[in-house]
């Protein structure tokens, strides 16, 4: 089983890419997890048609301990179980604890075992990367992080935070960083950009999205691309960014 974790500034299209991602590796028969960190909740929506998920927070607010793996595990399209850790309520509590709390929780439950993926993907808000926003960094949980950016400079400031926590924890068994994905959003110079951005935190791009109308196509229909547009140039680019990832983490 190998572990990643998609890290990237709030609205960077992490979500999207990593549902993309989900369907591709499971399309190329690979048992796939996708486990949502961010308290909105909403990471797996394309996978589950738009239907809602009680959230791993949510369910142990109501039941403590007493809830079984099924209560927060859903199979979505393309076989993929889709998890949502979820966030505390509005105004009380911490959502980095959230994250730890709901990671916790699926440990002890035996979710891994029990569902036996041959790779987790987790989906993490990167504006912040302190307590439990760094959980999926951390030694039992991913093994690589990829970072998401643009070439706009809000995005590349928290992608060069994200390297620099990873550079942080380096010695302690975290993660490793794997490499930026560039997510075009048309703006001047953005691969050259985003390219200094890789020399000042000795990383590569993996993988270059474009910018396309054909995502929020996708999105109005509550479906992934690889689902609603599965020959579209779009829906090649997440296949061929699922694959170099592929190769990345030596998934046989």
């Amino acid at each position: 089983m190998k572990k990643i974790a998609i890290y990237g500034k709030g609205g960077i299209g992490k979500s999207t890419i990593v549902s993309n991602l989900s369907v591709a590796f499971a399309k190329k028969g690979l048992k796939v997890m996708q486990i949502g960190c961010d308290p909105k909740a909403d990471s797996t929506i394309a996978l589950r048609h738009g239907e809602t998920l009680p959230t791993v927070l949510e369910t142990v607010r109501k039941k403590n301990r007493d809830f079984s793996l099924e209560e927060v595990v859903t199979i979505g399209y393309g076989g993929v179980a889709c998890v949502e850790a979820g966030g505390p309520i509005p105004g009380l509590g911490c959502a980095g604890r959230g994250i730890i709390t709901a990671l916790e929780k699926l440990k002890e439950k035996g979710a891994y075992e029990i569902y036996q993926p041959d790779i987790v993907l987790y989906d993490v808000l990167g504006d912040v990367v302190c307590g439990g926003f760094s959980m999926p960094m951390r030694s039992g949980y991913a093994d690589q992080v990829f970072i998401v950016t643009s070439g706009e400079n809000m995005s590349i400031y928290a992608a060069a935070n994200i390297a620099m926590a990873i550079d942080n924890f380096k010695g302690r068994g975290y993660a490793k960083l794997g490499g930026l994905i560039l997510n075009k959003r048309n703006v001047r110079e953005e691969r050259k950009k985003v390219q200094e951005l890789c020399g000042d935190i000795h990383t590569s791009i993996i993988g270059e999205l474009d910018f396309s109308e054909t995502v929020q196509e996708a999105e109005l229909l509550n479906k992934t691309v690889l689902e609603a547009f599965p020959d579209s140039r779009m829906a090649e680019q997440y296949v061929q960014l699922a694959e170099q990832i592929r190769k990345q983490i030596e998934i046989e």
